[in-house]
């Protein structure tokens, strides 16, 4: 055997010790998830990754390839989440509530976080139909937008472990609870009129509220839609002057408890 061949060889090793021990590394992820849900401990725990990042910094100071096993790891720690995630949701989480409440910024940290697929309903349903949604409802009306949603939910029964942000009227059909439970929790967030009203008064892409974007037409919807919003939830999170952060850590709290209690009975 020549060198090349030996070097060849060796990589070859190497290789079946890396997978033997990630192999090995997202068993352990497994076990203290387990642990973590019988113990009620916080699922995520950002100091924990960035202690890890840390001992590996120290233990590679000064060595030639530094730079890429360093990038090795954040792949590493990026699929134990993943591992995590599919330990603790296999299905999707539909976010529900008003416009406003938040529920793209929070699916982007939720994505980030529980490294999920994130579907924004709007822009699926924009995108199939080559139109924004203001021309949509300006050219077909209300009544064709909520057909094409009810469409959009059908069609994400195929999809699982994804964070899917819905349009905030989706709740206005009561077979679309259907078409969302079938293979999801629905998480709605909630947030007071004025804090509506702050998020979106200068956005021109809510059709519903044209012409009245004031604290008493946002009201009145929303107590329009109140039972119906409460009806599809399974877990209701209250996002007024709160961080994206500390939202998703009280769904995920919330999803687990909703599941703990679910298997229970």
């Amino acid at each position: 055997m020549n060198q090349l061949e030996e070097a060849r060889a060796k990589i070859g090793e190497c290789d079946n010790r890396i997978i033997d021990a990630l192999i090995d590394r997202m068993a352990q992820v497994q076990k203290i998830i387990a642990y973590k849900k019988a113990a009620g401990i916080p699922i995520l725990e950002p100091e924990q990754e960035a202690k890890q990042t840390k001992v590996l910094e120290d233990k590679l100071t000064d060595n030639e390839f530094e730079d890429e096993i360093l990038d090795i790891f954040k792949y590493i720690i990026k699929n134990s989440r993943k591992v995590q995630t599919k330990a603790l949701f296999d299905y999707n989480v539909f976010l529900v509530g008003f416009m406003g409440a938040g529920k793209t910024t929070v699916a982007s940290e939720l994505e980030k976080k529980l490294e999920m697929n994130r579907i924004e309903m709007d822009d699926m349903i924009a995108q199939k139909q080559g139109m924004s949604i203001p021309e949509i409802f300006d050219t077909y009306g209300e009544t064709y937008f909520r057909d094409l949603e009810s469409n959009c939910l059908i069609e994400l029964q195929k999809v699982k472990q994804s964070i899917v942000s819905c349009g905030g009227g989706v709740v206005m059909r009561d077979e679309n609870a259907e078409h969302m439970k079938k293979n999801g929790r629905v998480v709605l967030l909630e947030a007071s009129p004025q804090v509506i009203l702050e998020r979106v008064k200068d956005s021109n892409d809510r059709p519903i509220l044209n012409g009245h974007m004031n604290v008493d037409y946002i009201e009145q919807l929303l107590a329009k839609r109140k039972e119906k919003y409460q009806a599809i939830a399974d877990v209701v999170v209250n996002t007024d002057h709160k961080t994206a952060s500390e939202i998703v850590d009280e769904i995920i709290a919330k999803l687990i408890a909703f599941d703990n209690e679910k298997e229970q009975k």
